[in-house]
């Protein structure tokens, strides 16, 4: 079985780059392995700069919810489902 880590959170804006910024305390650490490329360890936090091409592709900006995971050992990244369920 395999053992996944799914976190949601917001996209900041920082320095004028889109990023995600995963508390490590916080499940982040199991996803350091599967980032590699891009993501970089920055103190407590697992931090991925959202490329412009990304963020246009996903329709995200500052302040959208986003998740992610380490399903299949990849870091898969996705925005997070707001609607209200039916």
């Amino acid at each position: 079985m395999e053992d996944i880590t799914s976190l949601e959170g917001p996209l900041e804006s920082i320095d004028g780059k889109l990023m995600l910024r995963i508390p490590l305390a916080a499940g982040g650490q199991a996803l350091v392995a599967c980032s590699r490329g891009i993501g970089v360890v920055d103190g407590d936090f697992l931090t991925v700069v959202i490329q412009p091409w990304l963020s246009s592709k996903l329709g995200v900006s500052a302040g959208s919810m986003m998740t992610v995971d380490n399903r299949n050992g990849k870091f898969n990244i996705c925005p997070s489902d707001e609607r209200p369920a039916a």
